[in-house]
């Protein structure tokens, strides 16, 4: 429950979408950005990649680099 995949698109140093594993979509911080989320949610097989990424690399990887957990 404490790990949390987030995958973030920017653009001259400005955050417009992000894909937060705690949220399970993309969620837009700009006019483009909101656009863009709505159009990557709406691919079913893209958001349960990003899903599954927590499970692949975050969950395999947390002992690397906390190996107490």
């Amino acid at each position: 429950k404490d790990i949390q995949y987030v995958d973030s698109y920017c653009y001259d140093k400005l955050e417009y979408a992000r894909f937060d594993s705690n949220v399970g979509e993309f969620v837009g911080y700009t006019e483009y950005g909101v656009k863009n989320a709505e159009r990557l949610n709406k691919d079913t097989s893209f958001i349960a990649g990003l899903r599954a990424q927590r499970e692949a690399y975050c969950l395999n990887h947390v002992t690397a680099f906390y190996p107490n957990a």
